[in-house]
């Protein structure tokens, strides 16, 4: 198959929740017609309602509501250049929803899947046509973030994996790369990050609450400009920064076990703070809120992002 994004033809998205809504929303803005798979029709309607009233209200942009449909059912013979399928990390409804969209799309379509925790080859196993099978994560909310993740391995056809990171970059808004391995490695940093989290609260250094603070308003207040490597540069050098890791880095957690705060807070929500039993307290109505505030916070970094530093450096000159 060849990805052109120029034809502009429809896409399936197969998932239930939040991500699976904010994808179909950023493809709509690109311009082309989705075609949303779920299981709950009336929750995605909800939801995606949520997100057009807010590009009307942030950016004033009118979604293409036109070109969506919503469906919990799907026929044989669908001719979906691209299905995205988003699902929790479990191997069996991630296997599953591959084979029913195997049996259902022609031989030549691209089916990207998500994977943070399973290995691309894992899920590839048994299926028709491995080579298409792709990893693609995705950042919440979909349609204001840059955020692409690609996984490829050796039993992809890496002319595919490149039209796709093609695509995301020429149509739909992202900044995306390529992983050639079983896993991406955005989940790897943020469990290197929260293990130690759970190490300093777990014995006692700091709070939940100070830990966000401190990964908030220092990491938090630089990453929107520059990563890591590029932030290192700008304060100081690797030489400093060698020093302190030096002497820091035997300090850092190994501990391969959960701590049992949080193993508590995850049977208590069920993994998430919908029922006000987070990580934090949260009181009737509470959640509501909080998303509505990020939804709009997500918009306003977005134009900060858009700005700094690629378009910036296009528009001043340091010599």
């Amino acid at each position: 198959m060849a990805l052109n994004g120029v034809k502009k033809e429809p896409l399936l998205i197969a998932g239930n929740g939040k991500l699976s809504c904010s994808i179909a929303v950023c493809l709509l803005q690109s311009g082309f017609p989705v075609t949303l798979y779920t299981e709950n029709k009336y929750d995605a309607e909800e939801n995606i309602a949520r997100h057009f009233a807010a590009l009307i209200r942030y950016t004033a942009q009118t979604p293409g509501k036109k070109r969506l449909e919503i469906t919990d059912e799907l026929y044989s013979g669908l001719s979906y250049q691209l299905a995205v399928i988003v699902t929790g990390e479990d191997v069996l409804s991630k296997k599953s929803l591959i084979r029913e969209l195997e049996k259902k799309l022609s031989p030549g379509s691209v089916i990207a899947v998500n994977t943070e925790s399973i290995p691309l080859g894992v899920l590839q196993e048994g299926a028709g046509h491995p080579e298409r099978i792709i990893g693609v994560n995705w950042a919440e909310p979909a349609h204001t973030t840059y955020f692409m993740e690609i996984i490829a391995n050796a039993k992809n056809d890496r002319l595919l994996v490149k039209q796709l990171a093609h695509e995301a970059k020429t149509y739909w808004g992202k900044d995306p790369y390529i992983i050639s391995d079983e896993l991406g490695i955005r989940a790897k940093m943020m469990a290197a990050m929260t293990r130690e989290a759970f190490y300093l609260v777990e014995n006692g250094y700091a709070s939940v609450e100070d830990i966000d603070r401190a990964c908030r308003n220092d990491p938090g207040y630089y990453l929107p400009f520059a990563g890591n490597f590029r932030y290192i540069d700008l304060m100081g050098g690797a030489g400093a920064y060698g020093r302190v890791m030096k002497d820091l880095n035997p300090e850092l957690s190994k501990s391969a076990k959960i701590p049992a705060f949080f193993i508590n807070a995850a049977q208590q929500s069920d993994g998430s703070a919908e029922n006000s039993k987070g990580l934090y307290e949260y009181q009737e109505g509470d959640m509501e809120k909080w998303e509505e505030t990020f939804r709009e916070f997500s918009y306003r970094i977005k134009t900060i992002i858009d700005k700094y530093p690629f378009k910036y450096l296009k528009e001043h000159s340091f010599e």
